[in-house]
């Protein structure tokens, strides 16, 4: 369900979805996606309202999405043998998002 939230990163309201809800000392925080800005951000609790029912009929600018067959990959280092190859990996590396998040900017 989408909801509207305030992001204090771009100083206004905005369209998400919450991804996850974690407690804190203070009250709750939420996980959100901003479907209209494909951000990711954290807001508390109180800075989170309903989406009025003409909003919410609007297509969002921002979907998730995944690379059709692609795999992560991993360079793989045997110092014993002294040889590097490249090879199947269980998760992204950092390395790796980055690169692909400045290809897409």
């Amino acid at each position: 369900q989408v909801c509207v939230v305030f992001s204090e990163e771009l100083e206004c309201w905005c369209r998400a979805l919450v991804e996850s809800v974690w407690c804190q000392v203070d009250g709750y925080q939420l996980g959100c996606f901003l479907v209209d800005y494909a951000k990711h951000c954290s807001v508390p609790s109180e800075n989170i309202r309903v989406l009025a029912g003409a909003f919410a009929k609007y297509p969002h600018r921002a979907k998730k999405c995944r690379l059709h067959c692609t795999k992560p990959l991993t360079l793989h280092i045997d110092y014993c043998e002294n040889t590097a190859k490249i090879g199947p990996a269980k998760r992204w590396d950092t390395a790796a998002i980055e690169h692909f998040r400045k290809l897409v900017e």
